[in-house]
């Protein structure tokens, strides 16, 4: 098997100071959003969602963030999902951005709420055409026999819905992240890294250094 013990690099990108850091998370998560498009970061707005079963099993997958405001960060899926059941059961959350390029990481906590038919709905019919198809096709985290079967469903659907509008699937929708937790995290060197935790504290937040 590959020996991946000595597989490392030095973090070198510049430190992230306390005097620096705005009194909202949501004001750096944007800068530093920017900075990750700036840089060209393949996905810069993909998350690790992270949600617990029933038994206590944690679960991860990857999701595109689609918006993100002082109420919460949004994102959508089938919600006969994996996630979309487990989330009914649990409505917990966290969410990873993975900024590796820049040596930076974002992690946020909270609970989700479903957003409303009327917000699914624009966002749905602002998809490329395709996409929305695509919905149709996947029983999302259902086993499936080949690829093909996909295939198939795509093509009959496209033909199907060639002339007029998609209609919204009664099964897909969104979630809301309320968000109660926020840390950025910026490499450092010789593995001292910089690490500021924002807790929600009423209607404002409380900043915390914590260590490497």
């Amino acid at each position: 098997m590959m020996d991946v013990a000595d597989l490392r690099r030095e973090y070198c990108r510049g430190g992230l100071h306390r005097a620096d850091l705005p009194s909202d998370p949501l004001a750096l998560f944007e800068k530093w959003l920017a900075q990750a498009c700036e840089a060209k970061l393949t996905d810069p707005t993909a998350m690790v969602v992270a949600t617990v079963d029933a038994n206590g099993q944690p679960w991860q997958r990857t999701v595109l963030l689609k918006h993100y405001d002082a109420q919460g960060m949004v994102f959508y899926t089938n919600m006969g999902s994996r996630k979309a059941h487990q989330l009914e059961g649990n409505p917990r959350i966290s969410l990873l951005f993975p900024w590796h390029t820049l040596d930076r990481q974002v992690h946020v906590t909270g609970r989700v709420e479903k957003m409303s038919t009327f917000e699914v709905m624009k966002y749905f019919h602002s998809r490329p055409k395709d996409s929305q198809i695509a919905a149709w096709v996947s029983k999302q985290s259902t086993r499936i026999s080949a690829r093909g079967v996909l295939e198939a469903k795509f093509l009959e659907l496209k033909q199907k819905f060639a002339n007029g509008e998609v209609p919204l699937p009664s099964f897909w929708g969104g979630f809301r992240v309320v968000i109660e937790t926020v840390e950025f995290w910026q490499g450092g060197e010789h593995r001292l890294h910089d690490r500021f935790y924002y807790t929600r504290d009423g209607d404002g937040w409380h900043i915390e250094r914590l260590a490497p």
